[in-house]
C-alpha cells in the first residue's frame, strides 16, 4: 500500500463515528424502527388501562380498618365514640379485637382476613398505634378525637404514642433482593428486545453488499464498533420513548401500584448505574449478535444460528437471578467474572449494596470485554466471510469511499 493511501484512511476512532453516524440516521428516520416504537407503546397502553382497572376495582373494595385492642370497657367506648362521629367526619371503620395487651399486634396487622391497616392499644388517657409510618401519621389526630369521644372530655385530646411498623435487617434486605430482581428482569427484556435489531441490520447490509463497500472504506474494526454504538444510540432513543410513555402511565395509576423498595446506593446513582449496565450488556450481547449476523447469509440463517446466543443469555439471566441471593458466593463472583452476566450481577449489587467503587472496576472489566468481542467478529468476519487476512486486501482511498457512504445515505432516505 502507498504512503498516500495509508495516510488517507481514516483512524478506527473516526471511522467508526462515520459509520455510526450513517446507521443512526438511516435507521432514526425509517418506517420500520417507527412501527417497532409503537409495538411496546401498545402493550404499555393494555397494561395501563389493565392497571386502571385494577385501581377501580381497589377504590372499591372495602377500605382499610382501624383495629381496637384495649380493655373490654374502653373498646365498647371507643366503638360508640366511632359511631356518633362518623356521620360528621370521615373516619376509619373500626373494630373492637378482644385480648388486650396480650394481643399479638404484628400477626394482627398481617392477618388478611381483618384487613387492618392499623391498631389502638392502651388506654383512653394514653393511646398507642401501631401501623405502617405514613398510616399512623394520617390516622393520629383520628385516634386522639375518638380517645377524647369516648372518655367524655372532648376539651383536651390525649396524646397518641406512634410506634412505627419496625423494618428488621432480614426483612429491608428482603425488599432490596425484590429492587434487584426487578431491576435485572427489565434490563434483561430490554437488552433481548433491542439487541435483535443489529443482527437484521447486518444481515440485510450483508446481502446489498454494502458490507463489503463499508469493509474497504474503513477498518472492519471501525465497521462493527460503528454499528454497535449506532444501535445503542437507537435503543436510548427507543427507551426515552418507552420511559416517557410509562411514566405518564405510572403518574396516573400511581394509587394502583406498591411502592418499589429504595436501593442501597439511592435512586438517582442507581438510575445511572442502570443506563451504563445496560449499554455495556447491550454492546457485549451485540457484538456476539453482530458477528452471528455478519455470518449468516439469509435472515432464517440468522434465526437458526441466534439460537445459542439467545439460550446463553436466558441461562445468563437465570444466573443473576440466582445470584441475588447469594451475594458474597463463589457463584455470584464467578457471575460477576463471566463477561455477559457481570452488568446484571453487578445491577443486582447496586440495589443490595452501598459500596460504589467495584462498579468502576465491573464497567472497565465490561468495557474490556466489549474490544475484545469486537476484535474476534471482525477478525472472524474478514477471514470466513471477506476470505482475507490481516493484510493483502486492496484498498481505496477513504476520500473517494466515503463518498460512496453518503451516496448510500441518501438513497437509503429516499
Amino acid at each position: 500500500m502507498s504512503g498516500e493511501n495509508r495516510t488517507s484512511r481514516l483512524s478506527v476512532a473516526r471511522a467508526a463515528f462515520v459509520v455510526a453516524r450513517r446507521d443512526f440516521t438511516a435507521i432514526l428516520f425509517s418506517k420500520a424502527f417507527f412501527f417497532f416504537l409503537i409495538g411496546p407503546l401498545i402493550f404499555v397502553g393494555i397494561s395501563g388501562a389493565a392497571g386502571y382497572i385494577g385501581a377501580s376495582a381497589a377504590d372499591s373494595g372495602p377500605p382499610p380498618g382501624l383495629g381496637i385492642v384495649m380493655s373490654p370497657a374502653d373498646n365498647a367506648a371507643m366503638v360508640r365514640a366511632h359511631e356518633s362521629l362518623e356521620d360528621l367526619i370521615d373516619l376509619p371503620p373500626v373494630e373492637a379485637v378482644s385480648g388486650g395487651a396480650a394481643t399479638d399486634i404484628p400477626a394482627l396487622l398481617a392477618d388478611k382476613d381483618r384487613n387492618l391497616a392499623a391498631v389502638v392499644s392502651g388506654s383512653l388517657s394514653a393511646p398507642a398505634l401501631h401501623g405502617t409510618e405514613d398510616r399512623i401519621d394520617r390516622w393520629k389526630g383520628d385516634v386522639s378525637l375518638l380517645a377524647a369521644t369516648a372518655r367524655g372530655d372532648t376539651a383536651s385530646y390525649p396524646e397518641v404514642t406512634l410506634f412505627p411498623a419496625a423494618t428488621s435487617r432480614a426483612s429491608e434486605r428482603s425488599a432490596r433482593a425484590g429492587t434487584a430482581t426487578a431491576a435485572i428482569t427489565l434490563l434483561f427484556l430490554l437488552t433481548m428486545l433491542l439487541a435483535g435489531m443489529v443482527m437484521s441490520n447486518m444481515v440485510e447490509e450483508k446481502a446489498n453488499k454494502i458490507v463489503e463497500i463499508l469493509a474497504a472504506a474503513v477498518p472492519m474494526d471501525a465497521v462493527f464498533l460503528g454499528k454497535l454504538f449506532a444501535m445503542l444510540a437507537v435503543s436510548f432513543v427507543g427507551i426515552a420513548v418507552w420511559g416517557s410513555v410509562a411514566g405518564v402511565i405510572l403518574v396516573l395509576g400511581a394509587s394502583a401500584i406498591p411502592p418499589l423498595p429504595a436501593p442501597a446506593i439511592g435512586w438517582p446513582l442507581f438510575a445511572t448505574l442502570f443506563l451504563l449496565y445496560f449499554a455495556m450488556a447491550y454492546l457485549l450481547i451485540g457484538s456476539v449478535f453482530l458477528a452471528i449476523g455478519a455470518m449468516a447469509p439469509t435472515v432464517r440463517d440468522v434465526q437458526t444460528m441466534s439460537m445459542p446466543a439467545t439460550m446463553l443469555q436466558l441461562g445468563v439471566f437465570f444466573l443473576a437471578t440466582f445470584a441475588v441471593s447469594s451475594t458474597g458466593s463463589p457463584i455470584e463472583l464467578a457471575a460477576i467474572a463471566f463477561p455477559l452476566s457481570s452488568p446484571y450481577v453487578m445491577l443486582a449489587r447496586a440495589a443490595q449494596e452501598p459500596v460504589v467503587w467495584w462498579h468502576f472496576a465491573a464497567l472497565a472489566w465490561q468495557v474490556l470485554w466489549v474490544v475484545l468481542f469486537v476484535k474476534f467478529g471482525a477478525t472472524l468476519f474478514r477471514r470466513k466471510v471477506l476470505k482475507s487476512g490481516g493484510a493483502g486486501r486492496a484498498k481505496t482511498k477513504s476520500t473517494g469511499l466515503l463518498a460512496g457512504i453518503a451516496g448510500l445515505v441518501s438513497s437509503r432516505r429516499n
